[in-house]
């Protein structure tokens, strides 16, 4: 006997979560640690609406609002702004997605008033500082003149830690001094960058990285000490150690070379769409929190230095 499909309206959330994702990955090429991020969102808030007796097709505008107002303060605990602020554009998405499809006639997000998203400056490093981190691989072997490259490179073009790790040789023009970066989503983009990165590159490349790779095939630029490709939790152990070295071992993640590298390119006069462009930001808006910062630096240097800052 043949099996009577259930409609959309009644299939349960995982069925749903499961629809939108593939619309998330297919239509719009989002990357796997933001689909499984949006998949943890969307069932947390699923248990939420369960454990009241609801589900996600019922839920109204202020099921979602209850549901975000809990966040802050479960069992003493607080999710922070960023998380909150996450998860109310991953329900708005959602909903969204559901009234295109047909499954809804009403948005319950439509009147949501999104939280205040809470303006936490990145740390950034002084000039000074970058070059104490870079000079911190000072040896020749192999893997220090890989660390110097790979700090050098990240620094020059603004890498996240999985670009970096994601670069192919092939990516590389130490010719015309550009990379091809794939960012979030699989979005390509060109970075240019300078003499003392492709430097580095370049010594790697001839005396360091033939000896980890020796004779096995790896297209990854950035290899381990075995010769296969360098990973996210092998970057981060690099930076930390360098940063150590450096004294600058509070100050650090790999991300703080991403922001160091905008706040300088700001600070040096750069144009803000260039900077996003650089970056690989979709909207300049992220690209404007530099802005904020080489501001409250400029503050800073201006009150310290001015004879008559802080006359009167």
């Amino acid at each position: 006997m043949a099996t009577i499909a259930q409609p959309l309206q009644q299939r349960p959330l995982e069925y749903l979560v499961l629809d939108f994702l593939a619309y998330l990955e297919f239509e719009r090429g989002l990357s796997r640690n933001t689909l499984e991020a949006y998949r943890s969102d969307l069932l947390q808030y699923g248990r939420f609406l369960e454990g009241r007796g609801l589900d996600a097709i019922g839920a109204k505008s202020s099921h979602v609002a209850d549901f975000l107002a809990a966040l802050d303060g479960n069992d003493g605990r607080s999710a922070s702004p960023a998380t909150v602020h996450r998860k109310a554009a991953c329900l708005r998405s959602f909903y969204r997605h559901l009234r295109r499809e047909g499954i809804l006639e009403t948005d319950p997000t439509a009147s949501l008033t999104p939280p205040r998203r809470g303006r936490k400056l990145p740390q950034v490093l002084s000039r000074g500082e970058v070059g104490k981190l870079l000079e911190a691989p000072r040896g020749t072997t192999p893997c220090d003149l890989r660390d110097r490259a790979l700090l050098e490179l990240m620094y020059a073009c603004g890498l996240r830690a999985s670009e970096a790790t994601g670069l192919e040789i092939s990516d590389l023009d130490l010719e015309d001094l550009v990379l091809r970066a794939r960012g979030k989503g699989s979005k390509e983009r060109v970075v240019p960058f300078g003499r003392a990165a492709a430097a580095a590159v370049q010594r790697y490349l001839e005396r360091g990285r033939p000896a980890l790779v020796q004779s096995r095939p790896e297209s990854h630029l950035f290899v381990n000490f075995r010769g296969g490709a360098l990973t996210r939790q092998g970057l981060y152990k690099i930076v930390r150690r360098h940063a150590t070295t450096a004294g600058l071992a509070d100050r650090m993640s790999p991300h703080t070379l991403r922001h160091t590298f905008a706040t300088h390119l700001l600070a040096g006069g750069c144009d803000l769409r260039s900077v996003q462009e650089m970056l690989g930001h979709a909207d300049v808006a992220t690209t404007q929190l530099y802005t904020h910062l080489t501001s409250e630096r400029l503050k800073d240097v201006y009150f310290r230095a001015h004879p008559r800052a802080t006359v009167g």
